[in-house]
């Protein structure tokens, strides 16, 4: 491939890309000298070097470089439908074919450029147009920037100090989602988190804080047996974080599902009456809008019902599914969302924001900190001199997090229609889709799902 450099004040070599007068070549170097400190300072000269700190002199033409082939081979290439999603290899023929070995001694800004054009070569394209996938999907530009951009500050979101414009970004973000749930003003709380998965195990683990508070510091010693409910064409994550979180995935009672992969809510009441005749408790309902296989949307409304009469956690894993609040044609798939305790909901799925971008979502103001928080005084210091209220990282259970809000804000700010303003309440506004396949495919999984 040809590289296209700035210009600059010298001459510059294009393997290294590195002024002419500082080139050095690693195979000039005698092997046994490379560990001695003057030898190596002619080495970090040639090559790229230990350190990390970016320096223009020794960046600037290696980042311009590997953002031009990121953009020409992996996004525009990448997207083209005249060229292959993939070119085939076994694992046999791609660990021959690509260097995968961890070297004792730096590299050539030149081959690591080479690297990047092999990765792309050799990885899925899934911005192409035949690429379809109904769990992620797609290079949109405005969130490919809004990546960069995250990456390039590389904030912690744990405390308003170390991240100011995130924290608020997230907190504006979430409100507005939970408008679109139905949640009234979008009150309530929620997290970002690392995907789907983790957002049902905090469903999981604030409906059972929620039944027994007491576990947070007693743990499971001395609770009655508890009891999860979610439709036998649910996520598998449910039944994974049953067991993290030391309920058992035998006490996860799987629910039938009728033709069109819809949550059976007859056998759901039954189960729920088995589970007080076995003098266990019901402590959550995971109903589903959107299953992985069919894309089937369990009636919430009507599980909403029996959740209230059995006083029961009401959960909705609307990863996929949730961007269809979005459209005014099918947000009625969801009716009843406005009545869960808390849902899932990942951007980075029919919304197609970059991965990962995944939320959990609550009505319940306090649950969060409540059942997550331990008060790190060296973090979480209460006389600061700002709000600490700002200070949302207690409420996780991690604690250095990466911002995956900017780029879905920066798509948001990007795409909303001008015509449909926000509203105290959304009904809906449309997202324009990035690329047209990913609307296409979300009207057939629905449509299929519908006949």
């Amino acid at each position: 491939m040809s590289i296209v450099m700035p210009a600059v004040s010298a001459p510059t070599d294009y393997v290294t890309a590195r002024p002419v007068d500082l080139m050095v070549t690693a195979s000039t170097l005698d092997e046994t000298q490379c560990g001695k400190g003057l030898m190596m300072e002619s080495l970090s000269a040639a090559v790229c070097g230990y350190k990390s700190a970016p320096n223009a002199a020794d960046h600037e033409a290696f980042v311009r470089d590997a953002v031009r082939l990121m953009l020409e081979q992996a996004v525009f290439r990448g997207t083209d439908r005249r060229r292959p999603v993939l070119n085939w290899k076994s694992p046999e023929e791609l660990q021959a074919a690509f260097d995968f070995a961890l070297d004792r001694s730096p590299t050539t800004h030149g081959h690591l450029l080479n690297l990047i054009e092999d990765t792309i070569e050799h990885s899925v394209k899934t911005g192409h147009p035949y690429f379809i996938n109904q769990l992620f999907s797609s290079v949109d530009p405005y969130g490919l920037i809004g990546q960069w951009l995250t990456d390039a500050l590389n904030p912690s979101v744990y405390t308003f100090e170390v991240a100011p414009v995130m924290t608020i970004m997230e907190e504006t973000v979430l409100t507005e989602m939970r408008k679109f749930l139905g949640y009234h003003d979008g009150k309530g709380d929620g997290i970002f988190c690392p995907g789907g998965s983790i957002a049902n195990g905090y469903a999981i683990n604030c409906a059972r804080f929620s039944a027994f508070p007491e576990v947070k510091t007693r743990g499971m010693h001395g609770l009655p047996r508890l009891v999860v409910y979610t439709s036998a064409d649910a996520h598998y994550s449910i039944k994974k974080l049953c067991a993290f979180e030391g309920i058992g995935s035998d006490n996860l009672y799987l629910i039938n599902t009728d033709a069109k992969g819809k949550m059976d809510v007859g056998h759901l009441r039954e189960q729920i009456k088995r589970t007080l005749e076995e003098k266990a408790v019901p402590i959550m309902v995971s109903a589903t809008a959107g299953t992985t296989v069919l894309g089937a949307f369990d009636p919430i409304s009507k599980i909403a019902d029996v959740c209230h009469e059995y006083g029961i956690w009401l959960h909705v894993d609307a990863a996929w599914g949730g961007g269809a609040l979005m459209s005014k044609k099918h947000k009625h798939l969801l009716t009843g969302i406005d009545r869960a305790d808390s849902v899932t909901w990942n951007p980075h799925k029919m919304l197609t924001a970059p991965q990962q971008c995944s939320t959990f979502l609550t009505k319940h103001e306090r649950v969060l900190t409540e059942s997550n928080s331990s008060c790190a005084q060296y973090l979480f210091q209460k006389d600061k001199f700002y709000d600490t209220t700002y200070d949302t990282g207690d409420k996780h259970i991690q604690c250095g997090r990466r911002a995956d809000v900017f780029k879905f804000w920066f798509m948001w700010k990007a795409k909303v229609c001008s015509t449909l303003p926000l509203s105290k309440n959304h009904s809906a506004i449309e997202l324009e889709y990035p690329y047209k396949k990913t609307a296409l495919l979300a009207a057939i999984i629905i449509a299929m799902r519908q006949y």
